[in-house]
């Protein structure tokens, strides 16, 4: 079978070039490994994590805020096995919408393991082995999670984030390894549901990063919540029996042991070519194991596009989304844009973080004037309201010029606070265009607005 275009993986940059390949004309197919589309994001990655951390957040606010609500509930307790049905329900609708969206698009699906013959051939094992022809091919591969050497991933006490979205029981002590992102959602899941968590991190500071001040207001409301934290430790080994596991880890003051029933390992994630077969088709990859591509995520192959996690950039769905449109539009003749400097950064606990743009250090680094403008949720009549004060909008702008260099934001929904400043600085707006737009109130929003006449002339109304 002969296509335009064939896409090897159906994650979030995957199944979206499909369908924008479709859009523009191009006869598409799309290969994925697993009986499931959506890849990561939609199986074992964004979509379940969000869904179980939804419901650990309803069950802390009826524990800790509703009384205050006039709600009273009586004796709580978590039923696991229908969280986690729920978990399922969430992702089973999403699988099922790419499924309808492929359908709608007449996009062939071809479910087995994808490999190149050569650089216009892929093989496809699955439970028929077939071989497919395209005049153009994108790969969207996607990442897979790391581990420690010598402290490998065993599916049972040494666990990754696919594991820990899917336990049968709420671990007494989860040890989690790694201050970033994934380890600090899915260690936010378990501590609201009653588990002992402890996160030990390399380097100084939790989602490192970001900017330091997002950091440090975070372990500051995590440790509140009781989460426990060892910054600037080096984790030496990890032993596991069948029912507890032991962590050692190496800090400034000497030697720690952590005891607990799980380990979860969030170090970061790899990408993702095991059996793709890029030699045969002239693709080169970097000592990272990322496939190289040109400005336009062209291969050594000028018909090989590669988008996503499996290439340099940050390992985001949204990015991989952004990638996916690229790909196929330029294979269209279009001359899409792509600015990977305003990809926003979300961390989904509770506070929610959020950024885009330049870090105030490293703003310091590069020798920039600057300005910083911020505003706390604590003076934020939603926020009180809603009884979420914690966290606030930093922004920095250019001392001279005012135009908006990085946002940072730490705070109730600030993932979709974070959207405005993309767009603003998209059209490189200044922080006074900012603090000059009517911000509805009482609405959350008005905290950037506060943060950015904070930054024009220290002009915020409210503090």
């Amino acid at each position: 079978m002969k296509y335009d275009v064939l896409v090897i993986g159906s994650g979030p940059g995957g199944y979206v070039a499909a369908i924008r390949a479709a859009q523009l004309g191009f006869k598409t197919g799309i290969i994925e490994k697993y009986n499931a589309l959506g890849g990561t994001c939609l199986n074992v990655g964004c979509i379940p994590s969000k869904a179980l951390l939804d419901s650990s957040e309803h069950f802390h606010a009826a524990e800790h805020k509703f009384e205050q609500h006039g709600i009273l509930t009586g004796d709580l307790k978590v039923d696991i096995g229908q969280m986690m049905k729920r978990k399922e329900g969430v992702v089973n609708q999403m699988t099922g919408g790419i499924e309808f969206l492929m359908k709608k698009n007449k996009i062939d699906v071809h479910n087995g393991l994808g490999s190149f013959v050569d650089a216009h051939t892929v093989k496809v094992s699955g439970e028929e082995e077939k071989t497919l022809q395209a005049d153009r091919i994108i790969i969207a591969t996607g990442s897979k999670p790391s581990s420690l050497p010598g402290m490998e991933i065993d599916k049972k006490r040494i666990i990754s984030s696919t594991e820990a979205l899917s336990l049968t029981e709420i671990p007494k002590h989860l040890i989690v390894i790694g201050g970033g992102v994934i380890g600090l959602e899915l260690g936010s899941v378990y501590r609201r549901l009653g588990s002992e968590v402890s996160v030990v991190e390399y380097m100084p500071s939790i989602i490192p990063t970001m900017d330091a001040a997002l950091g440090k207001e975070l372990q500051r409301v995590l440790k509140k919540g009781k989460m426990k934290f060892y910054t600037d430790h080096k984790v030496t080994s990890v032993k596991s029996t069948a029912k507890k596991v032991t962590v050692k880890a190496e800090g400034k003051k000497g030697e720690i042991t952590l005891e607990g029933d799980y380990v979860l390992m969030s170090i970061g994630r790899r990408p993702y070519t095991d059996g793709l077969g890029l030699e045969n088709a002239g693709v080169q990859t970097d000592d990272r194991g990322r496939v190289v591509v040109n400005e336009n995520l062209q291969t050594a192959q000028p018909h090989i596009y590669a988008i996503g996690d499996v290439i340099a950039g940050p390992m985001l769905a949204h990015k991989a989304e952004e990638d996916g449109v690229f790909a196929a539009e330029h294979m269209a003749g279009q001359k899409p844009h792509l600015n990977y400097d305003l990809v926003p950064g979300v961390v989904y606990t509770w506070p929610e973080v959020a950024a885009v743009g330049k870090t105030e250090e490293q703003l310091k680094e590069a020798g920039v004037a600057y300005k910083s403008g911020k505003f706390n949720f604590r003076a934020n009549g939603r926020a009180v309201a809603g009884m979420d004060i914690d966290g606030f909008v930093k922004i920095l702008a250019d001392a001279e010029t005012d135009e908006i260099l990085g946002v940072h934001m730490i705070g109730p929904r600030v993932a979709d606070m974070i959207a405005e400043m993309v767009v603003a600085m998209e059209f490189r707006a200044s922080a006074e265009d900012i603090g000059r737009i009517c911000h509805a109130h009482p609405t959350t929003s008005e905290v950037t607005k506060e943060a950015a006449l904070d930054a024009t002339d220290k002009r915020s109304i409210h503090q």
